[in-house]
């Protein structure tokens, strides 16, 4: 889990490490998405990770505007496997960035609306504030929740509001299931090599050339450690067990807009695959 940034401070000074790319899973048809430029617009830095201010297409612009980060980035600390938030006060603060990265304004958040470390890894805060209010006051626009589960071979960027740095690569592929230490997810985005992710790019926005929300950075395999925390392993469909040094890895964010309704998670809506408390 990349939330270890003191960690990534002293490991930068150390050494660089190369990264190997594993064989990719099997590709599922695409269409090429409409080119967008990609910057630091709809994107926050949190104490020690990153995230963004999202929003599901269709939702009004007058309803309170929402943040995603990673659940292993949670103020209260790590989530047990199987642990779910819902609706649970918060008053955390986000520093909103401008296109180039610049500190833009703070945002405060006012509860979790989901939160979890089970089969993803995910919190959605909902702020004191509306879509609109950002927009009139500091010119900035949520990123957009796809609801298509993302295909391999997709040009992505991960964007790291914590960094102000943006990392360009494509999806390798996908992993049937990604175990790190006791949490197990699913389904979750393998990176090529160029997005050497590293502590504090948690909770970055997983872009793809549109600029919509595809996923959510969430870990990489650090020391070739088997399934260890900071070394996730992949488990394939026969339950054998992989271990890449050096890759790293996001989680899908399609499921959460199939569990919204407006601004409002809604885990009782037909087809949610998202745990439940």
């Amino acid at each position: 889990m990349r939330k270890s940034v003191l960690g990534t401070l002293l490991g930068a000074l150390l050494a660089t490490t190369a990264l190997t790319t594993p064989a990719a899973t099997a590709a599922q048809p695409s269409t090429a998405p409409a080119v967008a430029a990609i910057d630091f617009s709809g994107t926050v830095a949190l104490n020690d990770c990153s995230g963004s201010l999202v929003k599901l297409a269709g939702a009004p612009t007058s309803g309170p505007a929402l943040v995603l980060t990673n659940g292993h980035c949670y103020e209260g600390g790590f989530l047990d496997p199987g642990q779910v938030l819902v609706n649970k006060s918060s008053s955390r603060t986000f520093t909103l960035l401008s296109p180039t990265g610049g500190n833009k304004a703070t945002l405060r958040a006012t509860k979790v609306s989901y939160a979890t470390m089970t089969d993803t890894d995910i919190t959605l805060y909902q702020l004191n504030t509306t879509y609109d209010a950002i927009k009139s006051s500091y010119g900035i626009s949520p990123l957009e929740i796809a609801t298509a589960h993302p295909t391999q071979g997709t040009a992505i960027k991960v964007v790291s509001g914590y960094w102000k740095k943006i990392y360009s690569c494509n999806i390798d592929g996908f992993v049937y299931r990604l175990k790190e230490g006791d949490w197990t997810w699913k389904d979750s985005i393998r990176y090529t090599s160029s997005c050497n992710t590293i502590g504090g790019t948690s909770g970055s926005p997983i872009e793809d050339a549109s600029g919509k929300l595809i996923g959510i950075n969430n870990t990489g395999n650090e020391d070739g450690e088997r399934c260890t925390v900071n070394n996730p392993c992949e488990v394939d469909q026969s339950g054998n067990t992989t271990v890449h040094k050096g890759t790293n890895y996001g989680e899908e964010t399609y499921l959460l807009a199939g569990c919204m309704t407006g601004s409002a998670v809604d885990l009782t809506k037909a087809g949610c695959a998202l745990p439940k408390p």
